[in-house]
């Protein structure tokens, strides 16, 4: 019996070393390509916002996706993209995350003709592929959190795309804030493998 539970303990010591050490250098990767003021990123061709839920579970606001629509649209008003793309999931028909991204961004001032929507983006890793695949963007900026686009450049690396990402202001301290970093140490290690 002591035999298995010091082989359970290593299992679970290995594996959450494993988990800090690719989170480490996932964020670590992305340092350089990374931006927090408007005026530092560099111009592109367009703007991938990836997509959350317009609202939390409970009903109220999801500042995760106020500040990502803010971002963008601010990308927008500097000229430093001249379209963007909303990647979200849009899996049934009550359940429409681009659409809410699309509107919220002409309430903020992109007009409608220069946002393209990718309902199929369920998936981060599907919304960077889609991004060349169907949008022909290879060297654009990603609008996310700052923790979402660690490993979303990092997926956009690897599939060869020139990207940088501009950080969406985050919320940090709260229970969502957590949940969502916490969520990231086993998203990292799936984007790895």
């Amino acid at each position: 019996m002591v035999r298995i539970l010091k082989s359970i303990l290593v299992i679970v010591l290995v594996t959450v070393i494993a988990l800090v050490v690719i989170n480490m250098s996932i964020s670590k990767q992305a340092v350089p390509d990374l931006y927090h003021t408007i005026n530092k990123v560099p111009e592109k061709k367009a703007a991938l916002v990836l997509g959350t839920a317009k609202y939390m579970v409970g009903g109220g606001k999801n500042y995760f996706y106020l500040y990502r629509i803010r971002a963008a649209a601010e990308l927008f008003k500097a000229g430093k993209v001249k379209a963007i793309v909303v990647s979200g999931d849009n899996s049934t028909k009550y359940y429409n995350e681009t659409s809410k991204m699309q509107k919220d961004l002409i309430k903020a001032g992109v007009p409608s003709q220069y946002i393209t929507l990718d309902p199929l983006g369920i998936r981060t890793l599907d919304s960077v592929v889609r991004a060349e695949a169907i949008f022909d963007l290879k060297d654009y900026i990603i609008v996310s959190q700052k923790f979402h686009l660690e490993r979303a450049l990092f997926i956009a690396k690897a599939k060869g795309q020139k990207v940088v990402g501009f950080i969406a202001k985050d919320i940090p301290g709260t229970a969502a804030a957590y949940r969502m970093k916490a969520r990231e140490y086993f998203a990292r290690a799936k984007a790895l493998f």
